[in-house]
């Protein structure tokens, strides 16, 4: 495969993974709001945290409000992982591999981009349902990936992009709520810290799966193990990991002779570090500083990533942006 090609179908999915996130995170946010008092920016500038894009926000907007911080994730053409500018770069890959992706993938794509111009019907729909249009056009967009194309390397480059980008998100938005918005000791249990908590496993999507395999009071501790290091829960940052190197393996295909290169031993060392490990030893050692190193190891793992599989002459001239990657 084309490193060119390789590159855009994971930038794709990380771009479509990064839009579905933020429409989730709004989401749930605007349900969360109307348990604060009006005019409340509790609920909504965490998001831009989580995002990791807090400096370019004070730049360009001044009161922090929630409409700011809407306009910022959702709208803003300037900020390039708003999402109208990661469904935009999504399809800009796109259409530069028309001949690779199926019919049904750019159709889908070209759908979702078009729908979310200014002026378009979507934007005169509640803001709930804006959000949970753009979400389910992504989910559609998986979907037909995974129903329309071949398993060979353009699937799994793909598959890469999604599950990298959203071990990043997964963690990320644990890291705000856990750190960030660690509430009073007196605070720990009450009713807001409850439904916080409830909010954070339905921005992962994860409400109804932790209640299933938890069957318990919702604690800190159990839903960062969860959404930490459960094996099976798709979003998990631990299940993620161990698809990524699934993935990698079979790119590679023929194991290399000799000792491992740095690509097969971080993906490795990060696999294992997050799979025999216990939630009360990573909350013990610090979780804060836990999910800082993850996310350390994820830049370092793109890095590697994007040096082995997509560097060429010709770089520059393709849509995808480095510049974008984990912050």
């Amino acid at each position: 495969m084309l490193s060119r090609v390789a590159d855009s179908l994971y930038w794709i999915n990380r771009y479509i993974e990064r839009a579905e996130n933020i429409s989730r995170f709004l989401e749930v946010s605007e349900a969360m709001a109307l348990d604060c008092p009006p005019g409340s920016a509790e609920p909504w500038l965490p998001l831009v945290d989580a995002i990791g894009d807090r400096d370019s926000f004070e730049q360009m907007y001044s009161q922090g409000s929630p409409k700011e911080v809407v306009s910022f994730l959702l709208l803003d053409r300037d900020n390039p992982n708003s999402i109208v500018s990661c469904i935009a770069n999504a399809r800009e890959n796109a259409r530069q591999i028309r001949d690779v992706i199926t019919t049904e993938m750019w159709e889908q794509l070209n759908d979702l981009y078009w729908n979310v111009q200014e002026g378009e019907a979507l934007w005169q729909e509640p803001d709930q349902e804006q959000l949970r249009s753009i979400r389910r056009g992504c989910q559609l967009f998986y979907g037909i990936t995974d129903v329309t194309l071949n398993r060979d390397q353009t699937w799994l480059f793909s598959r890469l992009g999604r599950l990298i980008e959203r071990a990043d998100k997964t963690s990320r938005i644990l890291d705000v709520k856990y750190f960030l918005l660690l509430p009073a000791p007196t605070e720990v249990g009450g009713v807001l810290d409850e439904l916080q908590w409830i909010s954070l496993l339905r921005t992962a999507g994860a409400y109804q799966m932790y209640r299933q395999s938890v069957q318990q009071a919702i604690t800190p501790s159990s839903v960062a193990r969860f959404l930490l290091l459960d094996p099976i829960f798709p979003r998990s940052v631990r299940f993620c990991l161990q698809a990524i190197n699934e993935t990698l393996s079979q790119i590679q295909r023929a194991p290399q002779a000799g000792p491992p290169d740095d690509l097969e031993c971080l993906r490795g060392q990060v696999l294992a570090k997050w799979s025999y490990i216990r939630i009360d030893v990573l909350i013990e050692r610090g979780l804060h500083e836990a999910i800082d190193q993850l996310q350390t190891d994820l830049n370092q793992l793109h890095a590697l990533i994007h040096n082995r599989y997509f560097i060429t002459g010709d770089l520059a001239s393709t849509p995808s942006d480095p510049s974008c990657a984990l912050s």
